[in-house]
């Protein structure tokens, strides 16, 4: 099989068992411990093991991979460790607090797995900038397919009888189970991947770089240190749509569908990221980030007023495109073009530690004792509709406050927020940002 086959097929199985369980988490977590006393911390809680996890998977990758085995291997046991952790998620159902501590372990042995996949691809293509791009397209096909599996249908077109008996797979332990065996099975595919020894075993260990902590002093520029502190902001009203949405749209809409239609967020990902190149052009830096930012302002506004409008959920789920790649891909450009050369790793990682660590993290803290604080009953459509505006609006309000305070606060006029570059080469080196931690929506 050739190299770029595996390396495709290995990124498709590693965003399918994300994907599998992920979206539909929240959903599942309200049925199984539907009469548990304040059962929005609870889910909030259990989806803040991830950003956790994120906060130690470059000690793992920087440690573990680059100095002491190869990294395929290392790939296949935490795949293979995770899948044992994920069927042991699915078995519980009566213990809350049990269920965050296995889900917990679980993502401290896959989020790791998403700098390794890259790594290996970087150590085995022959062109990073011209061949990355294609093979890392099969992780959001791999997460695509993993929706329309759950749901059972075709973007909510036509039905796709994949889970013969099983009914409304989202909210049974179906997807944890599926998740768990493709997992077992990838981590022996694993051991069949290119050999990818570790390149930095004769360096010093340096727990600040391999945390980004030596980018710090590009806080010196104030419009970076603005940039840095938008971005951990603007992921606090994130977490609520990772968290909740699939669960909201599955009582007011679209029920066992939903996660084929949260699957036109990646749809729109694909169509948007094309686009990046050609508004970063015309826009440039600040109003890439502002128009990320006010659209995840507008698609709060969509859910919180029209919560019973099917139409209107659609198009704030396809707004993903433009809330995702032009926050989230511009700003890792602009920090590419910002930061020098043998800092740009270290960049890249501190703005995914801010980012998908430590402001998901708060904002899956908030989510869950905000929902307990206004009673929200996630269980029903009754419930959904009577708390959605309270709900939907605070993340709105904090997305827009973001957006104003980046508008009036941002004022970069060097060549790294405004310069215009050329096609391919806007994009930063795929090689320097191997911490990174993708989008997992």
């Amino acid at each position: 099989m050739p190299t770029t086959v595996r390396l495709k097929l290995m990124m498709f199985l590693q965003f399918f068992v994300w994907g599998i369980f992920f979206v539909s988490l929240g959903t599942y977590l309200g049925v199984v411990f539907a009469a548990e006393e304040s059962l929005n911390s609870i889910i909030g809680d259990i989806y803040s093991t991830q950003p956790w996890a994120a906060l130690a998977a470059p000690l793992i990758v920087g440690y573990v991979a680059d100095r002491l085995f190869n990294k395929e291997i290392v790939n296949a046991v935490l795949h293979l460790i995770g899948g044992v952790l994920l069927w042991y998620c699915s078995t519980i159902d009566s213990a809350p607090d049990q269920f965050y501590w296995v889900m917990l372990a679980f993502f401290i042995c896959y989020m790791p797995t998403l700098a390794l996949v890259n790594a290996i691809t970087f150590q085995n293509v022959e062109s990073v900038e011209s061949d990355f791009p294609k093979i890392r397209l099969w992780g959001t096909i791999g997460w695509i397919v993993a929706g329309l599996v759950v749901s059972e249908s075709f973007f909510g077109i036509f039905p796709l009888p994949v889970l013969p008996g099983v009914e409304d797979a989202a909210k049974t332990a179906v997807p944890l189970q599926i998740g768990a065996v493709v997992s077992v099975i990838y981590g022996f595919y694993s051991f069949s991947l290119p050999k990818s020894p570790p390149q930095g075993r004769e360096q010093p260990v340096n727990i600040q770089k391999v945390l980004g902590l030596d980018a710090v002093q590009l806080f010196a520029n104030p419009s970076y240190l603005v940039f840095a502190i938008c971005s951990f902001l603007i992921c606090i009203p994130l977490a609520f749509y990772y968290a909740r949405t699939n669960e909201f749209v599955t009582y007011m809409a679209f029920g066992d569908k939903t996660t084929a239609i949260m699957a036109l967020g990646q749809l729109s990902e694909i169509f948007f990221m094309a686009l990046v190149p050609f508004f970063l052009k015309r826009l440039g830096v600040k109003m890439m980030l502002l128009v990320g930012m006010l659209a995840w302002a507008l698609r709060y506004a969509l859910f919180g007023l029209m919560p019973s409008s099917g139409a209107m959920l659609v198009l704030g789920i396809a707004l993903h495109g433009i809330c995702y790649d032009f926050f989230f891909v511009t700003g890792q450009l602009y920090t590419d073009r910002l930061a020098p050369r043998d800092m740009r790793t270290s960049a890249q990682a501190l703005i995914g530690l801010l980012t998908y660590g430590a402001g998901m993290l708060v904002g899956n803290l908030v989510l869950g004792r905000w929902g307990d604080h206004i009673e929200l009953d996630p269980t029903s459509q009754e419930g959904w509709l009577a708390g959605a505006k309270e709900f939907w609006l605070l993340p709105a309000g904090l997305a827009a406050a973001v957006a104003i305070l980046f508008f009036v606060s941002f004022w970069d006029k060097s060549n790294a927020a405004t310069a215009a570059v050329a096609d391919s080469e806007e994009l930063p080196p795929a090689d320097e940002d191997i911490n990174a931690v993708p989008d997992p929506a």
